[in-house]
């Protein structure tokens, strides 16, 4: 991944030192796991152990120009660690592994804490969509569907069903993290030929992974997982980011992603304040998607094993935990430093959008469903021809049996958006860590706590 969108900290976890790193750290650990049962002399472990090369530019560099005379980058690895090391003792590094046991294993301790970043940024994205969505409950903006104002929302609601979604993620992540905290080191089809199971659950206890059964390696329908939850993360702000885009537009000027002193939103045109921070997550959100389909495609090996897959990963997996991390952090500031302006929000807010209110209305004074919905369209086509108010229409045309208190209790906003603080009810799910895991926000088949409380009103 480019520098431009690598967190160092995740960055650091996918370094060609830490990759290796981790290799010397199984090879160890499983010396020392052959110790404890008796199968190595406990004193050639601790001198490996103790005579372990550091893994720095140079070692890397060594396996590397060794590499180039193997074709084989464990083999060439672990001829520099037995070099480095030295002595009849080198001789038991590697002893009865296959290299996918190493591999695997040290990729998956990887992953895990890869995760870890991943969920913690999520933690983030969450508390600040949560913040947002307490502050903005209140503050009235129009609904659209198909991109058409259809029912007045609040800002609070969206920013409160955005933080469930995240929740999603982040249980998804969760979910990820445990099917690839896993290891393997059972060697070359996974039979145990040459190594005892108590090996790799020494190796797997020590790294905090848990043994699982495999073939040579571990099956990739784990790592297929971890991707997808992060090019799902990738979605959820994809979606934040796009409807950020669409209320920045000049026409709607709703909101607007934060504009920094001394920043320029256009080389040739000084006026501008264009939403370049959604749109460049909305992009790396289509990589993520990416990243999911190759990890899939990498599901189906050979009988036992074949390499597909591992091109692939070499790719996929760091780059999708970079991006996935990168475009959670700058969505958190995305969110947290989101300028809304409720002024033209309200301005903008056609009373057409009150049209079903009039349509029951109607009905409740007794004309039918079809007769009232006529009578609310042609009205409705009226107004928005002549750019005049729907109710200027529903009041100087005939054949509107309302009256005023009828046609104020309509179009009047605070009724229509007095349920709103359910959508802030629906976030304690966030507060046990739930995130809303197996479909449900809190909300379904519950009572209404706010029933005949008027808008802004809490119990």
């Amino acid at each position: 991944m480019i520098p431009r969108y690598s967190p160092p900290d995740m960055a650091a976890l996918f370094s060609d030192e830490a990759r290796l790193s981790m290799w010397l750290e199984v090879e160890l650990l499983a010396s020392e796991g052959h110790a404890a049962a008796g199968l190595v002399p406990a004193a050639d472990a601790a001198a490996l152990r103790r005579r372990a090369p550091a893994v720095d530019a140079a070692f890397v560099a060594e396996v590397a120009a060794r590499e180039q005379v193997t074709d084989h980058d464990v083999a060439a690895f672990v001829d520099v660690v037995q070099q480095r090391i030295g002595g009849p003792e080198a001789a038991w590094v590697h002893y009865g592994l296959t290299s996918s046991d190493v591999v695997d294993t040290a990729q998956c301790a990887t992953l895990a804490r890869a995760a870890d970043l991943l969920i913690a940024a999520a933690d983030g994205l969450v508390a600040a969509l949560r913040a947002r969505a307490e502050e903005l409950i209140d503050v009235p903006v129009a609904g659209r569907t198909h991109g058409m104002q259809a029912e007045p929302t609040t800002f609070g609601a969206k920013f409160a069903l955005w933080a469930l979604q995240v929740g999603r993620d982040r249980d998804r992540l969760r979910r990820a993290r445990d099917a690839v905290a896993v290891g393997k080191l059972s060697g070359a089809v996974g039979t145990y030929s040459n190594v005892d199971p108590s090996v790799e659950a020494f190796v797997c206890r020590a790294l905090g992974l848990r043994p699982v059964p495999a073939t040579q390696v571990i099956a990739r329908d784990r790592h297929a997982e971890y991707l997808y939850a992060c090019a799902s993360a990738g979605a959820t702000v994809e979606l934040i980011a796009t409807e950020v885009r669409h209320l920045a537009r000049s026409e709607v000027g709703e909101a607007e992603e934060p504009f920094g002193a001394g920043q320029k939103g256009s080389s040739a045109m000084p006026h501008k304040r264009n939403p370049i921070l959604s749109e460049r997550l909305a992009g790396l959100a289509r990589l993520l998607r990416g990243y999911a389909v190759a990890g899939l495609e990498d599901v189906a090996l050979w009988h036992e094993r074949d390499i597909s897959h591992s091109s692939v990963e070499r790719v996929a997996l760091p780059d999708a935990s970079m991006l996935a991390c990168y475009v959670l952090r700058r969505a958190t500031g995305l969110v947290s430093g989101l300028v809304v302006h409720p002024e033209r929000a309200l301005a903008n807010l056609s009373d057409l959008v009150f049209s079903q209110s009039v349509l029951l209305a109607l009905v409740d004074a007794g004309q039918s469903r079809d007769e009232a919905y006529r009578t609310v369209q042609r009205a409705a086509r009226r107004a928005w021809e002549e750019r005049t108010t729907l109710r200027h229409v529903l009041e100087s045309g005939p054949g509107v049996p309302l009256g005023k208190e009828q046609l104020d209790a309509a179009f009047d906003l605070e009724r229509v958006l007095r349920h709103r603080h359910r959508f802030l009810d629906a976030l304690a799910v966030l507060d046990d860590g739930a995130g809303g895991g197996g479909g449900g926000d809190g909300t379904e088949g519950a009572p209404d706590a706010h029933e005949g409380a008027g808008a802004g009103e809490r119990p």
